[in-house]
């Protein structure tokens, strides 16, 4: 078992399904103690997994699991979960921003209630449930905020078609770039992380398009990625906008075909992804 994260206590928003859930698992493996911290609580009738079919598959993979309904827009929701998390595990040394709400339409076509929901759960709940854990966050030895979001970008090309959505989710990173400076002095990492290609999740399968989904990457780059950061020295690594392939080239893996949905299909480009 790799210790790394061994009896480390990580909030993860969002972890019942997905990369949230990969996550989860990834490092439930080095032993650490798992806050699930999302809605479903119901299977839901076409994607897979809730707060509690994650929180077995973290006991199963050598971590504890605290699964806690949470919508992450409520913000007695979240602090309450935070007050049980530190009532049953003691602290919190990572959080990890994984929610987000996706809504690619236009200016024109996205209704002010769409619009509301995903700034409510992509900036807001980064915003707010990185100031509810900081206080326990800077008692930790190696703490860590880790947000999936993109490298900021003033490129036209990412506003033009769906200008609601890309503000919402360059504000999750506004949140990383100002935070990374504010909690310096507290020795808190806080960092971006994102895909450089499309990520196969049951969402784009089922919602989106089945080739999309072949044409992607597993989920598991992803968590592999998020574990190299939140193992790393909080004082030596903070203030960046990772990229999954990239944090992975310099920790040393050179083969990512076993990362790919289907080996015959070449991966597609994720949005926000320049290089």
């Amino acid at each position: 078992m790799n210790t790394g994260l061994k009896d480390k206590v990580i909030f993860i928003t969002g972890a019942s399904r997905g990369i949230g859930r990969e996550i989860a698992v990834r490092c439930a493996r080095d032993g650490a103690r798992i806050v699930i911290a999302a809605k479903s609580v119901e299977p839901h009738p076409t994607l897979e997994g809730t707060i509690y079919t994650v929180a077995e598959e973290v006991e199963k993979a050598g971590g504890k699991a605290l699964p806690l309904v949470v919508d992450v827009r409520d913000e007695k929701m979240v602090a309450d979960a935070v007050a049980k998390t530190v009532e049953t595990f003691g602290g919190i040394d990572v959080l990890i921003n994984n929610a987000s709400a996706i809504n690619l339409g236009s200016t024109s076509d996205i209704s002010m209630k769409r619009f509301d929901l995903i700034f409510s759960v992509n900036v807001r709940a980064t915003f707010m449930c990185s100031k509810l854990c900081y206080p326990h966050l800077k008692k930790s030895a190696n703490p860590h905020i880790l947000t999936l979001s993109p490298p900021l970008s003033m490129k036209p090309k990412w506003f033009k078609k769906h200008v609601a959505y890309t503000m919402s989710k360059y504000g999750m990173s506004m949140c990383t770039l100002g935070m990374a400076e504010e909690f310096r002095k507290d020795g808190i990492a806080v960092n971006s992380l994102w895909p450089k290609t499309l990520i196969g999740t049951a969402a784009i399968y089922v919602n989106i398009s089945k080739l999309l989904y072949h044409a992607s990457r597993k989920p598991s780059i992803v968590a592999d990625a998020a574990h190299e950061i939140i193992t790393s020295d909080s004082r030596a690594v903070t203030g960046n906008f990772f990229i999954d392939e990239n944090i992975l080239r310099l920790r040393g893996v050179t083969d990512f075909r076993k990362y790919a949905m289907h080996r015959f299909i070449p991966v597609i480009k994720d949005i926000f992804v320049d290089e």
